[in-house]
């Protein structure tokens, strides 16, 4: 790939990308598990778990595998109670990663469309947006019951497409972990990733993206409008 990539859009993914959110999901399954009476997983863990959706997490964190499926009356229990904490504490200390801001900014300056994609369900997605002064930067907010599929399936990728009325090479997902790039692969848009989320502390190079970026802010020295 030739850079700069011309693009007229940029997508970018929630958490590990846009906000470092491992404190308030690590705070809510602690709370949970100790609720439920279970031992609480290392915070090293459940940032391994991060990715999928709350649900898997809560599975996750009660079978401690990363494709476990517990009792379901346990996990709709669980997940009932996770839900409680984490919508009481989803902006208690997640905050936005070093080059967010001033790269979002400079994406808008560059007249780019800026969409943001995540698994997060929309009753989490919006009001962190929110707290952490980053909602109004998006023309569009796809979370993960936002369609009938999520990332990895490229829907939020086409979707994006449709909206702004844009070609799949002309818009960029920025993520950090493999449902990023299979997403972007699936549905034919370039993707960068960033090294410092959330992809089940493997290298994000192994995912064999078009650019890894330290930084939203260093992404927009790779791209141009066009």
């Amino acid at each position: 790939m030739e850079f700069p990539l011309h693009i007229q859009a940029a997508v970018i993914d929630l958490d590990g990308t846009l906000l470092n959110t491992a404190p308030d999901l690590a705070y809510a399954t602690a709370q949970m598990m100790t609720e439920l009476g279970r031992p609480v997983p290392s915070r090293a863990a459940i940032e391994t778990w991060i990715g999928n959706g709350v649900s898997r997490l809560v599975k996750r964190a009660l079978t401690g595998e990363m494709d476990g499926e517990p009792d379901a009356e346990l996990f709709r229990h669980a997940y009932a109670i996770y839900e409680r904490h984490y919508s009481e504490n989803v902006s208690r200390e997640s905050r936005p990663f070093p080059g967010v801001v001033d790269g979002l900014t400079r994406m808008r300056e560059m007249g780019l469309h800026l969409a943001c994609i995540t698994n997060k369900a929309e009753c989490f997605t919006l009001p962190l947006l929110r707290d952490t002064g980053l909602l109004d930067f998006f023309e569009l907010v796809l979370s993960g019951d936002s369609l009938p599929e999520r990332k990895p399936s490229p829907l939020p990728l086409q979707h994006a497409c449709k909206h702004f009325g844009l070609t799949p090479d002309k818009l960029l997902l920025i993520g950090d972990s493999l449902n990023d790039t299979q997403a972007a692969r699936a549905a034919g848009c370039p993707v960068f990733c960033v090294p410092y989320g959330y992809n089940r502390g493997k290298p994000v190079a192994d995912l064999h993206p078009d650019a890894v970026v330290d930084s939203l802010l260093q992404a927009t020295t790779l791209i141009a409008k066009g």
